[in-house]
Order: C-alpha cells, then structure tokens, then sequence
C-alpha cells in the first residue's frame, strides 16, 4: 500500500481503472476529509454530507472505466460532490412539496388520485422511450437531464467532444419530440 500512496493522481487512476481496488482506497483516504467538509459546509449535516461523500465514491468506483487518466481528480471529485448536493437539494424540495401536498389533501379532502396516476402512466411512457434510445445517446441524455451534467463535464467524463454531446442531446430531444408528441414532450420537460 505504500507504493501507491506515493502514486501522483493520473496513475491511481490508471490502477483504479485496472480494478486495483488499493489505488482506490489511496484516493478515498486522500480525498475524503477534503470532500467531506466541502459537501458538510454546503449541506449543514454531517448524515446527509457522509452519505453524499459515500454516493459519490461508489460512482467512482462504479465508473471507473469511464474516468480519463488524464482527467484532474480532484476538480472532478469536488463536481460529483456538488451535483449530488444540488439532487439532494431537489429531492427536498421534491418532498417538501409532496408532504405540502399530503398536507393539503388531508385537510382539504381534495382527491389527487387521478393526476398521480397519470403522471405515473406519463413518466413510465418517457421512460420506456429514454430506455428505446441507442446506448450512448442514452447514457448522454441521462446524464444531462438525471445527473445534471454540463456538456463539457458529460464530454470530459466519457472522453467525447462537447460537440459530440451536444449534438447528441439535440437528437435525443427530437427523437422524444417525434416519439411523445408535443405534449408529452412539454410534460417531460417540465418535470424532469
């Protein structure tokens, strides 16, 4: 293990993508107190920073194949931090208004049965047509709409032009557009 902690960061990756799973614990013993700070100043609880932390270092090790040796770690590792804070952010705001919503219904008796079956039905729609889409026009796509990727970041993690990306996304949006029709399409777009 010694060996490896004098590694610079390109080379434990290059270990790390050659599942040397020490490579990896020398980045996560390297990088988790760093991390763990930035994501507990953001988040304000030491729970949800570790379980940020914890998420983020299982899609390292996930995706580790898809990580550019030449890739700056640390730049990379402090974006996932700060996308996964801003999906917990969302899921928050998400069940704030859903418990506003349970709230609202309890006390005004008001039946929403029918538009969350719906939207049920809508939602396993565009996910059949997402999941329909070519492999890699998939895995760009949800990366920019579920990990709220930027398209330079999408580019960077699977080593593809940002006008390949961006291209891409464009076809993915069309092929829905063709797929769903403008109204599911509008609805995609307004809760994804």
């Amino acid at each position: 293990m010694a060996k490896y902690s004098d590694c610079t960061d390109d080379e434990l990756i290059a270990l790390m993508k050659a599942d040397s799973q020490e490579a990896y614990t020398v980045i996560y013993d390297r990088y988790k107190a760093l991390l763990f700070r930035h994501a507990y100043k953001k988040t304000g609880n030491a729970d949800e920073a570790q379980d940020v932390l914890q998420d983020v270092f299982l899609a390292l090790w996930n995706k580790r194949e898809l990580v550019a040796e030449d890739h700056n770690l640390s730049g990379y590792l402090y974006t996932a931090i700060r996308n996964k804070i801003l999906n917990l952010f969302a899921q928050k705001q998400v069940r704030s208004k859903y418990e506003a919503s349970l709230l609202s219904f309890s006390v005004g008796g008001n039946v929403v049965t029918d538009y969350l079956i719906r939207e049920r039905q809508l939602t396993e729609i565009i996910n059949q047509e997402i999941s329909a889409m070519p492999k890699k026009m998939r895995e760009i796509f949800l990366l920019s709409r579920r990990e709220h990727l930027k398209n330079k970041e999408i580019a960077e993690l699977l080593n593809i032009s940002e006008h390949t990306v961006a291209t891409q996304l464009k076809r993915a949006l069309k092929l829905l557009r063709m797929r769903l029709g403008l109204l599911l399409y509008l609805f995609f777009l307004i809760n994804h």
